[in-house]
């Protein structure tokens, strides 16, 4: 029997801990994966260490421009071999042990209604002293759900879900989302038997104050999932309802102080004080109650109720439009011109030679309408051969332009396959350049075309890619694709309309 072949996806910031894994790996027992991709997300990347000899011919490095661990992993699975079945995601802090390369082939042999399955994390604590409230919090990562840590999914899942949502800028709820998303497809998500180590990296005292900024993306999941979405994902509550009461019973203290009400005043000083001291005694009795621990809970728990409650309220204001996934609509749609917007008429200057493909003017007319953004993405290699002026290619744009009623955007590359550009299907650089043009992020864009080097595309950008098949459409890419079309009106409806 076939052993199922996977890649491995591991976004750093040039950690240490990236060469410890590496080392790690290198060192497994058992087959190789196929590729492993390293996803350089600093903004100004530097050198990596080099990867063990027995991996440097599977290495590759990616950058992502310091744009969060969710983009970063999006470039990483979307840079692996498409034959691929399956993609492991790996943190660059964790270790993998002796027989994690044997485990995790056994792990991904698996039906194809599986579409994820977790590895398990230990996360080794000091034998000689209680742990500190630090500690205690990176010990959560062992009974986490779905948890990228060491987090495998079908390639086929990812690709159904457009992969991570990269309006998740930290690495706490990307995850989370994702493994929902996955589930509402129907795909199933199991546990393995692989295990890796995630030591405790070393924090000052303010960490618990900084990670407070996770709380933004309690307010996004809230948005996307529903107030239940805590149980869905299988996360521990949090502490908000009592952040929030501290929270203003501090603000009560200082208004009532200012406007002279003094018994107000301290009632809600008094209150606010009850609050804070039980907060943190709850972070200190568990620990090792040392004066510097001690110092620092005391501190930080008079500071982490406002910050967590700022962070909160920020996230239910940035994302307060953000509708559930379920229904979430494209805010622009982008077609491929011949083929789906009009005729496919090869290496055509002419404009008296465009026709319009049936409903298509009437189905963009109904996309204006509903304030949905639209533009075209088009490949002209015929110019790039020679076949084509510039001039020849602008006028047949300008006059489909005009035949629509205007779209807001143009992307047209000029290059052949030997040019290997950034922008020529299935590239994403039109896409992405698309989205820039309209303020848009990708996972707020649909993707028309009918072949496969646009929903590819789409994929690479981290848009939507609908598939609406003509005769010029290979079987391999209508079975490939991630969404079909019987045709250009249902298309546009799965684009405005239904499950992304």
């Amino acid at each position: 029997m076939t052993a199922p072949s996977y890649c491995i996806v591991i976004p750093t910031v040039g950690r240490p801990s990236l060469a410890v894994l590496l080392e790690s790996l290198a060192g497994a027992d058992g087959p190789l994966p196929g590729q492993i991709v390293v996803v350089d997300d600093r903004r100004a990347p530097a050198e990596l260490p080099p990867p063990p000899s027995r991996l440097a011919d599977l290495v590759t490095v990616r950058r992502s421009g310091g744009r969060g661990p969710a983009a970063a992993r999006n470039v990483g699975w979307r840079a692996t071999d498409p034959a691929g079945e399956w993609v492991v995601f790996l943190d660059d802090d964790v270790v993998v042990r002796r027989d994690w390369l044997a485990c995790v082939l056994r792990d991904l042999d698996q039906g194809g209604a599986v579409g994820g399955v977790q590895g398990v994390v230990t996360v080794p604590l000091p034998g000689d002293r209680r742990a500190t409230d630090w500690e205690r919090g990176t010990r959560g990562l062992e009974t986490a759900a779905w948890i990228t840590a060491d987090m495998a999914y079908r390639r086929t899942v990812l690709e159904r879900v457009g992969g991570f949502d990269e309006r998740f800028p930290r690495a706490f709820r990307e995850d989370a989302d994702l493994a929902l998303r996955v589930l509402r497809t129907g795909a199933e998500l199991r546990r393995g038997s692989r295990e890796v180590t995630h030591p405790v990296r070393p924090a000052d005292r303010w960490v618990s104050v900084r990670v407070q900024a996770g709380n933004a993306d309690d307010a996004l999941m809230r948005r996307m999932h529903g107030s239940d979405w805590r149980r869905l994902a299988m996360a521990p509550a949090g502490r908000r309802r009592g952040h929030l009461l501290v929270t203003a019973t501090a603000c009560t203290a200082i208004a009532a102080a200012a406007a002279g009400r003094r018994v107000l005043a301290m009632a809600a000083a008094a209150t606010w004080l009850v609050g804070t001291a039980r907060f943190a005694w709850a972070r200190i009795a568990p620990g090792p109650r040392r004066r510097d621990e001690v110092t620092t809970m005391v501190v930080t728990s008079a500071v982490i109720p406002p910050v967590a409650t700022w962070h909160w309220l920020r996230g239910v204001w940035r994302h307060r439009s953000a509708p559930p996934w379920a229904t979430y609509p494209a805010r622009a749609v982008l077609f491929d011109r011949d083929g789906t917007l009009i005729e496919d008429v090869p290496y055509n200057g002419d404009p008296s030679k465009v026709r319009p493909m049936d409903g298509a003017v009437q189905l963009v007319a109904e996309l204006r309408a509903r304030g949905v953004r639209t533009g075209v993405i088009t490949n002209q290699s015929a110019i790039g051969r020679g076949r084509l002026t510039w001039d020849q290619v602008h006028r047949v744009n300008v006059h489909v332009d005009q035949i629509f009623g205007g779209f807001d955007v143009w992307a047209v590359c000029p290059h052949v396959d030997d040019d290997d550009c950034a922008c020529r299907k299935p590239a994403p650089g039109m896409v992405l350049q698309a989205a820039a043009a309209l303020g848009f992020s990708p996972h707020e864009i649909a993707v028309i075309g009918d072949i496969g080097a646009d929903v590819e595309a789409a994929a690479a950008a981290g848009a939507r890619g609908i598939l609406v098949p003509t005769d010029a459409t290979r079987p391999e890419e209508v079975a490939a694709a991630p969404r079909v079309a019987a045709d250009l009106s249902e298309a546009v409806r799965l684009a405005v309309g239904t499950t992304p």
